[in-house]
């Protein structure tokens, strides 16, 4: 072809004509950017603990893991949910016991102190109720309110409560 000029730039082949633009002959060496995919770090799927008591229906609270289940014919209906415990010289007795009485909206007498949802199961008024988890408590288990008010609607007057 008369005033065709063949250049290879960049890998790239261009063919001009006089008076005509250059022309790819092949695919440009620049391609797309591929699309942005989130890398999702693989899922590790850990059961939660297993209640560390042999409780059939009622409770299980860990002192040393914090946590408390609720069971009910051997199986794990609630839990394990996070608790609070009484500090050294008031500690959270441990033992077997069981659930002596409820008051759904029960005010310490000793102390003053709302108790909501409150579960009753040792001798001095221990029980499982809602309070913060980042304070102690007189000895009682504290649970969030929504915890508290499961524990509370689960469990019955003569159910096992196993703290250990």
């Amino acid at each position: 072809m008369r005033g065709t000029r063949v250049v290879t730039l960049l890998g790239l082949t261009l063919v001009t004509a006089s008076c005509a633009a250059p022309r790819a002959t092949t695919p440009s060496p620049i391609a797309e950017p591929a699309p942005l995919v989130a890398s999702i770090p693989p899922t590790t799927t850990t059961p939660p603990p297993a209640p560390p008591c042999a409780v059939t229906t009622g409770a299980c609270v860990s002192l040393a893991q914090h946590l408390a289940w609720l069971l009910r014919d051997g199986r794990v209906v609630h839990g394990p949910v996070p608790a609070g415990f009484g500090p050294p010289d008031q500690t959270t007795p441990a033992g077997s016991f069981h659930v002596v009485w409820k008051d759904r909206e029960h005010t310490s007498s000793e102390y003053g102190t709302d108790m909501p949802n409150s579960v009753f199961f040792a001798a001095g008024g221990i029980a499982f109720h809602a309070g913060p988890l980042d304070a102690p408590s007189h000895g009682c288990v504290h649970l969030t309110d929504a915890d508290s008010a499961a524990f509370f609607d689960g469990l019955n007057v003569g159910d096992a409560v196993r703290v250990q």
